[in-house]
C-alpha cells in the first residue's frame, strides 16, 4: 500500500483494496517496448441541488472512476482508457496504447522522442473549509429556500432558480520514471437566477450566470453574499422591464469582471492555446489569428495589459500544482506591458513549436476532463491583473459612455479574432456619472485592437475570482474548468450595439 499524509488518498485506498497495489500492478503492466509510460486514475462524483421557482427538483448525483493509460513508442504517442484496474486490465489497456502508438509514429506530425516528460511527485488539495459534505441535507436546502424566497420578489417573476453544484475529482498520475502525483480539485458552483415578464417583454438576471465557480466549499456562499444577492437579482431583472433599449454607437466601454472573465476567455485564452495556432482545432472549433512569429514581437494590446497564466491560486476554479501530464505548475506571463511572449502549450505542442520558438518551454496546461480522454492544450487560471485606477475615477473620465455587467450570449469567428458579445445589465455613462438602466447592451470588435483601446485598469478593490465550468473543446469534446481573475477595466471609443 502507498503511504501518504495526503488525506483523500488514505480515505480513498482505505475505501478501496483494489487500488492499494496501483502502483505495483502498473509498473507490472508496462509493456517492454515502451519508451514512456503512465497512469492517469480519476476518481469523479459530482452533486448538485435546485429550487425552481420554489420547487425543490431531484438531488442529482454522479459519480465515475476509470484510468486513462499513455505510452509512447517509437516517436509516437498511444492512449487507452479503461476502469478495470486489475493487472490483465491495466495490462489490455497498455497493449492497446501501445498498438496506437506503434501506428502514431508513422503518421504523427510530432515526435515524442524529442519530448522530455517529467517524472514528480507531489500533491494538491482545494483549500475547503466548509466542506459539501459536513453540512447536512436539510441545510443545504434551506439555504436554497432563502435565496428562493429573495427571486420570487413579485407577480411579474415567472421563473427562477436557485441552486448548488459540487464536482469533486481525486486524481492519482504515475509514471514510468518514478512519477508520481496525487491532486484533489473540490468545486462549488452557485447559481441564482431570476426571469421577470410583463406583455412581450421577458428579462433575465443572474449571479454571474456560473461565473462563481471555486475551489471552495460552502464558505463561498458568503463570499458571493448568495442569499443576499437572490433579492438584488430579482430587482434587477424586474427593473429591466422598464428599461429603455441599450443605444448603438462609439462609446466608452466600462465592464465589470463578470464580462471581463468572458472577453479574456474568448479573445485572449483560446487565440493562445498553442495546439489552435497549430492548426489542430480548426475543423471543431476554429484554429487562431496568433501566428508563431508573433510571440516577442506583437502588441496584442496597451501598455495597461498584464496577462498571466496562474494555477497556483489555490480556491481559483482551475488550480492545480501539476497538469495532466505531471508538469510542475507555475505563474508566468503570457502578455506583458501589451506584448505578446508565449503561448499555452503543453505536450506534444511543445515539441511541435519548439523549431519556430527556441527557448520555448510550455506551460503546465495539458488537461482531460475525464479519465476517458487524454490531455490536450487547455486554459488554466488565466488572469488580467490589477492596475491602479479607482472605480469612481474611471466613471468620473468617461463623458459618454456605458457601463456593463455579466454577460448573456457570446460570438466569435473561428480565428478568435472578430467577436460580438452581450451583456445582461447596463447602465449608461453620461459627463462622468452613471445614469439611467439600459436593457440588452452588448458590443463588438476585433480582438488586438479592442485590447489596444484599453484605458485605464481598475486596482485591487475591483478584482474579482472568477471563473467558468462550460469550456469546451476538443474531438471528442471535453468540457472542463477555467479560472479568470479580473479587475473592472475601461476601454475607448467601443462599437456598442443592442443585442438580439
Amino acid at each position: 500500500m502507498i503511504q501518504t499524509g495526503f488525506s483523500w488518498y488514505d480515505r480513498l485506498m482505505a475505501d478501496r483494496p483494489d487500488l492499494r497495489s496501483l502502483r505495483d500492478r502498473f509498473r507490472r503492466a508496462i509493456p517492454r517496448a515502451a519508451e514512456f509510460a503512465s497512469l492517469r486514475f480519476h476518481d469523479d462524483l459530482e452533486q448538485s441541488l435546485e429550487l425552481r421557482h420554489g420547487v425543490l427538483q431531484p438531488p442529482g448525483e454522479q459519480h465515475d472512476r476509470g484510468a486513462m493509460v499513455t505510452v509512447h513508442s517509437r516517436g509516437g504517442a498511444g492512449y487507452a482508457a479503461t476502469p478495470d484496474l486489475s493487472l490483465a486490465g491495466l495490462k489490455r489497456a497498455f497493449a492497446r496504447a501501445l498498438e496506437w502508438a506503434e501506428c502514431a509514429s508513422r503518421l504523427a506530425v510530432a515526435d515524442t522522442r524529442r519530448l522530455q516528460m517529467p517524472h514528480l511527485v507531489g500533491t494538491f488539495e482545494s483549500p475547503v473549509r466548509i466542506a459539501w459534505d459536513d453540512v447536512p441535507l436539510a441545510d443545504k436546502i434551506a439555504l436554497l429556500e432563502t435565496a428562493s424566497r429573495g427571486l420570487r420578489a413579485g407577480e411579474a417573476i415567472v421563473d427562477s432558480s436557485a441552486s448548488l453544484w459540487r464536482t469533486r475529482s481525486e486524481r492519482l498520475y504515475l509514471t514510468d520514471g518514478g512519477g508520481e502525483v496525487r491532486q484533489s480539485f473540490d468545486r462549488l458552483a452557485p447559481m441564482l437566477r431570476a426571469t421577470a415578464n410583463r406583455g412581450t417583454r421577458t428579462e433575465t438576471r443572474t449571479l454571474g450566470h456560473f461565473a462563481w465557480v471555486r475551489q471552495q466549499g460552502l464558505e463561498l456562499l458568503d463570499e458571493c453574499r448568495f442569499t443576499d444577492a437572490a433579492a438584488e437579482v430579482a430587482a434587477d431583472a424586474l427593473a429591466l422591464l422598464d428599461a429603455e433599449d441599450c443605444p448603438a454607437g462609439s462609446l466608452d466601454l466600462v465592464l465589470d469582471p463578470d464580462q471581463m472573465i468572458i472577453q479574456i476567455h474568448e479573445s485572449i485564452g483560446h487565440p493562445l492555446e498553442l495546439d489552435r495556432i497549430l492548426g489542430d482545432e480548426r475543423n471543431y472549433a476554429g484554429r487562431s489569428f496568433v501566428t508563431l512569429d508573433m510571440f516577442g514581437s506583437y502588441r496584442y494590446g496597451s501598455e495597461l495589459l498584464n496577462v498571466t497564466v496562474d494555477p497556483t491560486r489555490p480556491e481559483q476554479a482551475a488550480s492545480f500544482a501539476f497538469d495532466d501530464e505531471g508538469m510542475a505548475a507555475e505563474k508566468r506571463h503570457l502578455i506583458r506591458e501589451g506584448m505578446l511572449l508565449r503561448p499555452l502549450g503543453g505536450g506534444a505542442s511543445r515539441e511541435r513549436a519548439a523549431g519556430a520558438l527556441p527557448g520555448f518551454e510550455g506551460t503546465a496546461n495539458a488537461r482531460a476532463d475525464s479519465w476517458r480522454r487524454p490531455p490536450i492544450d487547455r486554459m488554466p487560471n488565466l488572469n488580467l491583473e490589477p492596475g491602479t485606477a479607482r472605480f469612481d475615477d474611471m466613471i468620473a473620465s468617461v463623458e459618454r459612455g456605458i457601463y456593463m455587467r455579466t454577460n448573456s450570449s457570446w460570438s466569435i469567428d473561428d480565428s478568435r479574432n472578430k467577436f460580438q458579445f452581450g451583456c445582461e445589465w447596463a447602465r449608461l455613462i453620461e459627463d462622468g456619472r452613471l445614469t439611467k438602466l439600459v436593457r440588452r447592451p452588448g458590443y463588438r470588435g476585433i480582438s488586438a485592437s479592442f485590447w489596444r483601446s484599453l484605458d485605464a485598469v481598475g486596482d485591487a478593490t475591483t478584482f474579482a475570482v472568477l471563473g467558468t465550468p462550460f469550456c469546451g473543446k476538443g474531438e471528442p469534446n471535453q468540457a472542463v474548468f477555467t479560472g479568470h481573475a479580473a479587475p473592472v477595466c475601461l476601454f475607448r471609443d467601443v462599437d456598442v450595439v443592442a443585442a438580439a
